[in-house]
């Protein structure tokens, strides 16, 4: 095989490796939130975790991160502005990162 086989193999392979981590990411920060919003509704632990599955699942709805806001914005009601999660939803995002990077 030429090099420039094998530079297009890599390119493929980190575009791949690149789109499976955002993915993670996403899923880990949807997670992340939930649990964020599943205390500010006073759920206990068992209720946390199936509603932060509730919340990755919501991602699924649409493309970008609307399905997710839209989820948590009308299931906290007025326990959270908009300004409030969408800056949650971008600080767990790094959180998420940061944690894939520490597993990987």
């Amino acid at each position: 095989m030429s090099s420039f086989d094998d530079r297009g193999d890599a390119f493929e392979n980190k575009y791949a490796h690149d789109a499976e981590m955002q993915f993670k990411a996403e899923a880990r920060r949807n997670k992340l939130l939930g649990l964020w919003a599943a205390g500010l509704m006073g759920k206990d632990a068992e209720a946390a975790a199936d509603y932060a599955k509730e919340v990755i699942k919501s991602d699924f709805e649409e493309a970008g991160d609307e399905d997710v806001y839209r989820k948590v914005s009308g299931d906290l009601g007025d326990k959270a502005d908009e300004t409030t999660i969408r800056a949650k939803m971008g600080e767990l995002m790094a959180v998420a990162k940061e944690q894939l990077m520490t597993e990987t």
